[in-house]
């Protein structure tokens, strides 16, 4: 799967309103109710991410979340990249947690 150009990633952003940008990397971080109810968040998502075979880089700060996704293999954002962000805001409205890295602020 090759990696998306500026334009593509750009589009698909539009259906992802809670992710942002970072270079060659969709981010977006949440913040869960409790830090236990984060570290479930991570539960999830990894057995997601185990699932599809591409896994996030995941930082963990008390209650705060932090998901990065890039496809380090095709040296950039892919389509996989973005079907796993489906699976991770999925999760995190599950979670009822709540984005405190909100694009443009």
């Amino acid at each position: 799967m090759a990696a998306m150009d500026d334009k593509d990633i750009a589009q698909a952003l539009e259906d992802f309103p809670h992710w942002r940008r970072d270079g060659d990397t969709l981010v977006r971080a949440v913040e869960a109710p409790t830090f236990l109810e984060g570290i479930d968040l991570v539960g999830v998502v990894a057995r997601a991410a185990e699932a599809a075979d591409h896994h996030p880089d995941i930082d963990i700060r008390w209650r705060t979340v932090t998901f990065a996704l890039s496809t380090h293999s095709e040296g950039g954002i892919t389509e996989k990249d973005f079907a796993l962000a489906g699976q991770i805001d999925d999760a995190v409205n599950r979670a009822v947690a709540r984005d405190i890295d909100e694009p443009g602020a």
